[in-house]
């Protein structure tokens, strides 16, 4: 349902508090064909609002020729700032960087983000904004949370649909996303409200099994008959099941590059008001379903690109597989317990 530019301004001017954005600061939006008016109306109106200043990049979209989805998901790591060094220079030069157009697992996200950048991704349609836009609270869910991962050396994940799947951790970060960017070098993403890190190279071992409503993004479709991925040293070894299965590895084979396969970051969802069945309601071009991803108890795991934390994969496909009704043990201590976050009705 759509919302008025005035709850949506409000939301922003939620967003760039918490941002902790000053008068006199410079702010970028960055843009592409897709990006959506009226978030790019109301992004203008509340940064010139808190007195900051607001310059618009707008940049020609790429990969369209390449990837077998319009999800701007569905092939990363190039962008329309590939090569393109002015534009990257301008952006280095803001004090905060608002994505409208999706640069994840780019280098030149890296580079700006190294430079002491901060850049918040908003590609989701408005109303999911509106619901979603980040509080204090979030943050600090999302931190005492984080705290637990850092400190566990095995993630165990398993589900009475069959899934039995070990992950060793502590080689890579923790992604904490909560929905705003407070400080110097940071990236994240409204809406969200998940945590995630990745698995210690060649450690993912066992099996997961999608079950009917586990979801693929970009996809964007509820699994309807079970899909098995055989893990072995941290790759997907095989894929087996019926229909779905055999669409899952055909599309991943289309890249014609092995590293497609390895398994990329695992963790699970802490957002109270992502709902599991929104991405039903959506047209498929609508959104790009951050309501799974972050649903607070799901299981999400993804495979492809590791170069967001720091590793040296950057392959184009990447794929998030949100599962329902999961156990997430860290050591010995479950966050999870069949789809729920413990110590929460």
């Amino acid at each position: 349902m759509p919302v008025s530019d005035f709850e949506l301004v409000q939301s922003w001017r939620q967003v760039l508090d918490l941002c902790n954005l000053q008068s006199g600061q410079s702010v970028t939006i960055l843009t592409s064909i897709g990006t959506n008016a009226q978030t790019l109306r109301c992004a203008i109106l509340a940064v010139q609002e808190k007195g900051a200043i607001a310059n618009r990049l707008d940049l020609q979209p790429t990969n369209g020729g390449t990837s077998l989805s319009r999800d701007p998901l569905a092939y990363v790591g190039t962008t329309p700032l590939t090569g393109n060094r002015a534009a990257v220079e301008m952006l280095k030069a803001s004090d905060l960087v608002l994505d409208l157009m999706t640069l994840l697992f780019s280098a030149e996200q890296h580079e700006i983000l190294d430079a002491g950048g901060r850049i918040l991704l908003v590609v989701e349609p408005p109303d999911v904004l509106v619901r979603m836009a980040p509080t204090a609270e979030d943050r600090t869910r999302v931190l005492e949370n984080s705290a637990r991962l850092k400190a566990a050396k095995v993630m165990k994940v398993t589900s009475a649909a069959g899934t039995d799947a070990t992950f060793a951790l502590g080689e890579y970060p923790i992604l904490e996303e909560y929905g705003f960017v407070d400080k110097p070098g940071r990236w994240d993403h409204w809406p969200s409200g998940f945590l995630a890190t990745w698995a210690n190279e060649g450690s993912a071992e066992g099996k997961i099994v999608l079950a009917p409503g586990d979801i693929l993004l970009p996809q964007k479709s509820y699994v309807t008959a079970p899909i098995t991925c055989h893990l072995e040293k941290g790759y997907v070894r095989a894929i087996e099941g019926g229909f779905e299965a055999d669409h899952l590895r055909d599309y991943m084979e289309s890249f014609h590059d092995p590293e497609v396969f390895a398994v990329s970051h695992i963790g699970w969802g802490l957002q109270n008001r992502a709902h599991w069945s929104v991405m039903g309601f959506y047209d498929r071009e609508a959104s790009i379903g951050m309501d799974p991803r972050a649903c607070a108890g799901n299981f999400l795991w993804s495979t492809g690109p590791n170069n967001e934390a720091g590793g040296d994969r950057d392959t184009a496909c990447h794929i998030d597989i949100p599962m329902r009704d999961c156990t997430v043990m860290l050591d010995d201590e479950a966050v999870v317990r069949n789809g729920k976050l413990v110590g929460e009705s």
